[in-house]
């Protein structure tokens, strides 16, 4: 462990606006980009395969929060009890996701410093100690989420209990981190599990075939959203699960290193750049928790049942009313990828976050390790004292946990972003500014909600 003065991803700055959209996730990523354009050992096929993934930019390692299996607990449980009804819901959160990163992207591109690094500038210590202390929490909230839902995967596919899946998950974890020695690797690996997961959805919405009149019907917002506990306490987790914490001071601190060399113009088309980049990679996330929403209405609530228990439950009626002996596998590969694409991104996300906060630098696989061995304790005793047959119960609450520490993110990123004179040029106009605010507010609000509901 040390302490560090200077950005975590390298020194390396670009020149050029159009450089900036490419981000850096070690001081090699130049020679990525470089590379990726040339003709390479091994043919065609794969010079286009690191050119696609190349381009991918940082969208695709934020939009891989917005799937991780904190989702899949929220949307399944949502359209088994409600049908489509919180579709609405899922908009609103991937609305306001598109907007918060969007801020994050102006943020880091305006000042070249991330969310975190930001808040340990500007706050006192109590504050920045509390702001990170925080931040950890909902990692390890969102740690859990990961870890469960793999291991959930792992128990259908192959009939491994939960506790001793998430031992084998967290095994798993490593090795990927080892593989993944560089940007490149890492960013494949974690292209090809979204493959994956968004392939699968299409096959089981083709398979589940959802009434598509219904199903724009759920973009009304539902009637009794704040008099109905259990709908709130769903709809809340959904928003927790969609936008989290992490993900702000990620997008930012992929970002902030960027900025350095580059003139007032060229930041400008970077920002504009890495925002179609965010919106484009998080409308794919919006797909995928649409569709399983969408399909969890179409096979469960159509069919009278509003009750799954967890995950497991959901996969094993998937073939019976499906009528399909691949519906239920396909189910648990998709899950299985979402976890472990979630768990690559969420380990970056927690470097940069105690690189900014604490100006401390410890090695992804150290940094890891601490935040795994946080998740598995409580984890593992949920289900040593609840039973390893209610999993869905502790991944949405996990995503509750996420929605409250929300807003210690999302107010200091709108502050940030509309101060003149730390942003200069870049700040936001005063309609951009009262979006940014709106959607703080309407997190608070969900938040207030919830908590009065809890409380009586």
């Amino acid at each position: 462990m040390k302490r560090i003065s200077e950005s975590p991803l390298g020194n390396e700055r670009s020149t050029a606006g159009g450089s900036a959209a490419a981000v850096a996730l070690s001081p090699s990523a130049t020679s990525l980009r470089n590379t990726a354009s040339l003709a390479l050992p091994g043919g065609w096929r794969f010079a286009s395969w690191r050119r696609i993934v190349a381009a991918t930019g940082p969208g695709l390692l934020v939009a891989v929060g917005y799937v991780d299996p904190g989702n899949w607990a929220t949307d399944v449980s949502g359209g088994a009890r409600y049908g489509y009804a919180l579709l609405s819901i899922i908009l609103l959160a991937n609305l306001i996701a598109m907007v918060a990163q969007a801020l994050c992207v102006r943020l880091a591109l305006g000042t070249g410093r991330s969310l975190a690094e930001l808040c340990r500038e500007r706050f006192s210590p109590p504050v920045v100690a509390m702001l990170w202390l925080l931040a950890e929490i909902a990692m390890v909230a969102t740690d859990i989420a990961e870890l469960v839902g793999s291991a959930v995967a792992l128990n259908l596919l192959f009939g491994v209990d939960l506790l001793s899946g998430m031992l084998l998950v967290s095994a798993c974890t490593f090795v990927i981190l080892l593989l993944g020695g560089n940007d490149w690797r890492l960013r494949s690996i974690v292209f090809a599990l979204m493959i994956v997961v968004a392939t699968s959805f299409l096959v089981l919405l083709l398979l589940a075939k959802p009434d598509w009149a219904e199903v724009a019907t759920g973009l009304v917002p539902p009637r009794g959203l704040a008099t109905d506990p259990a709908m709130l306490l769903i709809a809340v987790g959904i928003i927790g699960a969609t936008v989290m914490p992490h993900n702000l001071y990620l997008h930012s601190g992929l970002l902030a290193p960027t900025a350095g060399g580059l003139d007032a113009a060229a930041r400008q088309r970077a920002i504009k750049t890495n925002v179609r980049d965010s919106h484009t990679a998080l409308g794919g996330a919006f797909f995928i928790n649409a569709a399983i929403l969408v399909a969890a209405g179409a096979v469960f609530h159509a069919h009278g049942i509003t009750e799954i228990a967890d995950l497991g439950a959901a996969h094993q009626l998937l073939n019976p009313i499906l009528g399909s002996s691949v519906a239920a596998t396909i189910f648990a590969v998709a899950l299985l990828a979402a976890g472990q694409s979630s768990t690559i991104t969420c380990t970056l996300a927690g470097q940069l976050m105690m690189e900014g906060f604490l100006r401390i630098r410890l090695s992804p696989l150290v940094r890891r390790l601490v935040i795994r061995i946080a998740a598995l304790g409580p984890a593992m005793l949920y289900f040593t004292l609840a039973g390893q047959d209610d999993s869905s119960r502790l991944l949405i609450l996990s995503q509750v946990v996420l929605s409250l520490q929300l807003p210690f993110a999302i107010i200091p990123l709108v502050a940030f972003v509309g101060n003149r004179r730390l942003m200069g040029a870049f700040v936001l106009g005063p309609m951009a500014k009262a979006v940014g605010w709106a959607m703080a507010l309407l997190v608070l609000a969900f938040n207030a909600v919830l908590i009065w509901q809890m409380a009586v």
